[in-house]
């Protein structure tokens, strides 16, 4: 077998692999904005801290977290933008999508650029003001 031909089986192993990780390693995170929201109801808790205040939150989504009125949870963080971040729902799943703001959105430390899911425990940073997602459910809550 020539060299060429014994980097191309290398290459098709490797490529496999990939593929079966890909598979295999759990739902994607990476939401299509457009295919967010619309099927019903889902309640979302967040922890809510800045600096040593701290404070529990329930929603609805779809949710605009901003500094504006017109906010679904309203921050008075002057890093946060008047439309900063939206939850948002699609059976079930809640995705954090950041509006273009000045700051950006963070997930576990991340920048995020496209609306990406959350999962309970996932730290959201929005200026200097730290969500926590502590859980989500159809409303009302669970028993």
């Amino acid at each position: 077998m020539t060299f060429v031909a014994q980097m191309r089986l290398g290459s098709l192993e490797i490529l496999s692999v990939l593929a079966a990780f890909v598979l295999f390693a759990g739902r994607v995170r990476v939401h299509p904005p457009e295919d967010c929201g619309g099927i019903g109801p889902v309640r979302i808790e967040l922890e809510v801290r800045r600096g040593a205040q701290v404070r529990s939150v329930e929603g609805l989504c779809p949710m605009m977290v901003g500094r504006s009125n017109q906010a679904d949870l309203i921050l008075s963080d002057p890093e946060v933008s008047r439309r900063h971040a939206r939850f948002e729902c699609e059976k079930d799943v809640v995705y954090i999508a950041d509006l273009q703001s000045s700051n950006g959105t963070f997930l576990n430390g991340e920048r995020i650029s496209e609306s990406i899911e959350v999962l309970p425990g996932d730290v959201i940073d929005v200026g200097t003001t730290r969500l926590t997602f502590v859980r989500a459910a159809r409303a009302p809550w669970p028993a």
